[in-house]
């Protein structure tokens, strides 16, 4: 499975030119800007990433492996990602991206909570529903507490998009609020992660943006505001 670069990922690796250069005046092997591997080599390496992790526990790999499935040099990967928890790092960062991007596109022009808490929740799994090996390797190979460790989990533009969802149903009185918004989210991200991974691991071949009212219907009913 390949999933296509993004322009969100050119602007990334702006930042990681600069990172690169910081890394070098602490002293440590700065590594080579993605911008400047050819397009289809990085999408070899993301389809060989997300095909072996999401398939295989994270310490059964080897970059060794990697790199002979994505057919590139180990050097290579070094060069550009730096070991085996960073170029997990990267193409996760890379795949959630899009997601980001893709909903900040479906949220134009929807203004009432709860639709678009609805497109929120039905872009999410329609992307899971396309490209499962995300959610294995962002559940199997990496801790929770290193989730920090890719930007686009907890960049503005991605959990910015989902807290200004709920702040916004909350503030106007259809979300509840005796909560924060931030657990909240937590309870938007808890249900739908479970639901995606358990259809996942069961191999269930029916798609979940098929059961998509019944599974919104459900999730609603656990964020909306009380009625007195």
């Amino acid at each position: 499975m390949v999933i296509w670069i993004s322009m969100s990922e050119r602007a990334r690796t702006v930042r990681g030119t600069e990172e690169g250069r910081q890394a070098g005046k602490r002293g440590e092997v700065a590594r080579a800007p993605l911008d400047e591997m050819r397009p289809e080599t990085l999408r070899r390496v993301e389809a060989a990433v997300l095909e072996l992790f999401s398939s295989r526990d994270f310490h059964a790999v080897s970059l060794v492996e990697v790199a002979r499935d994505a057919g590139v040099s180990l050097q290579t990967l070094y060069k550009y990602f730096g070991g085996k928890e960073e170029l997990v790092y990267a193409v996760l960062d890379m795949c959630l991206g899009r997601l980001s991007e893709r909903m900040m596109d479906h949220l134009q022009g929807i203004d009432e909570p709860r639709e678009r808490l609805r497109k929120t929740c039905w872009v999410t799994l329609d992307f899971m529903d396309r490209h499962p090996a995300v959610m294995m390797l962002l559940s199997t190979a990496v801790p929770a507490a290193r989730y920090g460790n890719i930007r686009s989990y907890e960049s503005p533009e991605l959990m910015g998009a989902f807290l200004g969802v709920l702040k916004d149903g909350q503030r106007r009185g259809v979300l509840d609020d005796r909560v924060s918004s931030k657990m909240l989210l937590d309870v938007f991200m808890g249900i739908i992660a479970r639901v995606v991974l358990m259809h996942i691991v069961r191999g269930e071949k029916r798609p979940l943006v098929e059961q998509f009212d019944v599974l919104f219907d459900i999730l609603w009913r656990a964020m909306a505001k009380p009625a007195r």
